[in-house]
């Protein structure tokens, strides 16, 4: 399978202000057009946006899927995008905690920033990833396979796979739908979330390597794909080409 022939792209990416999806902003920001979105906008990606006009940023809370959609769609039509090649939706969030013991408010925002969110931003963005024979990248982890201490964070992963593989057959010959399942990654996320990973933190990947194996991924057009430090000590994340 070939990769896809270089051009300037349009690329919305979820979640791109921190940890992979920053990192797949500064790989794409030379090239494509994107649209950043997040609850914040950091230091890092204001720079970004600074030194790149391509770049725009969308202060979003996808643990509020319609007003997330809402502020998603005014700033594409603010770029005056009337498509989309790529929608990387990336953004999510979990908590550490015994099922017997999680907090219902932490279920249902896990849930509902992990897989609703996506869900609806999905229905929202079709008809832009019709129009622009573009392809919708949801972006897993291999806990949705089941987690110690993750129970909510890898049943909204484990229905987030589902969903994407009803897609891909829903709109087959019209939208590309792929699903990336990362593996433990070098990120704030673990922390955020109050897990101590310990000494086997060094041996997570770091984030900029698993934005180039997830950016090789979207060029492959691969389906489904579990990315793990195995394929990054392989040197996966160094060869891989994308974009």
């Amino acid at each position: 399978m070939t990769t896809l022939a270089a051009k300037r792209r349009r690329i919305l990416v979820t979640g791109g202000t921190s940890g992979i999806g920053l990192e797949l902003v500064r790989r794409w920001v030379k090239r494509h057009e994107i649209i950043a979105t997040g609850r914040s906008f950091p230091e890092e990606l204001s720079d970004l946006a600074a030194q790149n006009p391509g770049l725009t940023h969308s202060r979003t809370d996808q643990a509020k899927p319609r007003d997330a959609a809402g502020r998603i769609a005014a700033a594409i039509t603010a770029r005056g995008w009337e498509m989309l090649d790529h929608a990387v939706l990336n953004a999510g969030t979990g908590f550490v905690c015994d099922p017997a013991d999680e907090d219902i408010a932490r279920i249902l925002e896990t849930l509902t920033t992990n897989l609703t969110a996506s869900m609806v931003l999905a229905h929202h963005l079709f008809p832009l990833l019709e129009k622009g024979g573009g392809t919708l990248t949801l972006i897993g982890s291999t806990a949705h396979r089941g987690a110690p201490a993750f129970a909510s964070y890898a049943a909204s992963k484990a229905g987030l796979n589902g969903f994407a593989r009803s897609l891909r057959e829903e709109w087959r010959g019209r939208v590309r739908v792929q699903i990336l399942h990362p593996g433990p990654t070098r990120t704030t996320m673990h922390q955020k979330a109050g897990l101590d990973t310990g000494r086997a933190g060094a041996f997570f990947t770091p984030p900029a390597a698993m934005a180039a194996m997830i950016d090789h991924a979207i060029a492959r057009r691969v389906a489904v794909r579990r990315l793990s430090f195995l394929r990054y000590w392989s040197g996966e994340g160094l060869l891989a080409r994308g974009l």
